[in-house]
């Protein structure tokens, strides 16, 4: 059935108006001029058939029938407010999520797509830092940090177990045998200065600890040393998770089998207040299937 619903400006108008006991008043809230709000005033009036006010000068008073009415739709246009906030809110869902830059880049951003295909209403809100967890000061559904640790308030959840090896182009390899350890003298090695005795580590454990290279080139973060590999600047100690694809596609290869320098695990961390979140929880469930499957060239394959 059609509903008899009077233009829903003039309404707005009336309601402020009535409330606030003033025209001028009620121009002010809307945002409007005064001349607006008694012009949508006497449009309701038109389409009610009936006064609303009695005009006394400056002076405005609702008329009897007039208070009745605005006790009625007061309440319903405060009704409506809060169930379109509430709409927006639900329509308009956020996943916090803060990652290490090179995890990000390498590994998380171009799996997010299949989690925003199964989540089509979800807004993922991706930020990176590499401070410790109890450092953050902004707040998070999930981070993912190395682990697993204990923090107070928050579950670890491990997710993607991690190795550590030499990796470096097939063309490197063209130009500069690595048969080797020993070869490595004849190579760049690329560190990353946020672990920057990884190969120290490694040689030591493969019978070189005084091996001195060719050269050495230090960059802040593994996708910047990864890249540097994938350009065939030198020889970087690679994360194995974040350089699967690469290592998958032959963009890069591991002249070595070993010694493997074992890592953390990446692990979600989620605050226990969002241990009731259903998006939360599914973007958690997500990452250890992600973690879990195959690497992403792989899946890309079937």
């Amino acid at each position: 059935m059609r509903r008899a619903l009077p233009p829903l400006n003039a309404l707005r108008a009336f309601e402020a108006a009535a409330r606030l006991g003033s025209f001028k008043a009620a121009a002010g809230e809307l945002g409007v001029t005064q001349g607006a709000v008694s012009q949508q005033v006497r449009l309701l009036e038109v389409w009610l058939r009936a006064p609303l006010f009695e005009r006394h000068n400056r002076l405005v008073v609702l008329t009897p029938a007039a208070r009745a009415y605005v006790a009625e739709i007061g309440p319903a246009l405060d009704r409506v407010a809060a169930a379109t906030e509430r709409f927006g809110a639900a329509a308009d869902v956020v996943l916090r999520v803060n990652a290490p830059a090179s995890f990000a880049l390498r590994w998380l951003v171009p799996r997010l797509a299949r989690f925003q295909a199964a989540h089509p209403g979800a807004r993922v809100r991706l930020e990176t830092s590499n401070e410790a967890l109890e450092a953050l000061q902004a707040p998070y559904d999930v981070i993912i940090r190395g682990g697993p640790d204990a923090f107070y308030g928050y579950s670890a959840c491990p997710f993607l177990s991690e190795e550590r090896l030499p990796v470096c182009s097939p063309a490197l390899l063209e130009r500069i045998p690595l048969r080797t350890v020993e070869d490595l003298r004849h190579h760049t090695l690329l560190h990353s200065t946020s672990l920057p005795r990884l190969w120290e580590d490694w040689l030591a454990r493969a019978g070189a600890a005084d091996l001195q290279p060719a050269a050495v080139l230090s960059l802040d973060h593994f996708y910047l040393t990864l890249q540097a590999a994938l350009d065939g600047i030198g020889v970087a100690m690679g994360p194995t998770a974040l350089a699967a694809e690469d290592l998958g596609q032959r963009r890069l290869v591991a002249p070595f089998d070993g010694p493997r320098l074992p890592a953390r695990s990446y692990c979600a961390y989620v605050p226990e207040a969002k241990e009731g979140d259903d998006l939360t929880l599914a973007f958690r469930a997500w990452l250890q299937g992600e973690g879990n499957g195959p690497p992403l060239s792989s899946a890309r394959r079937r």
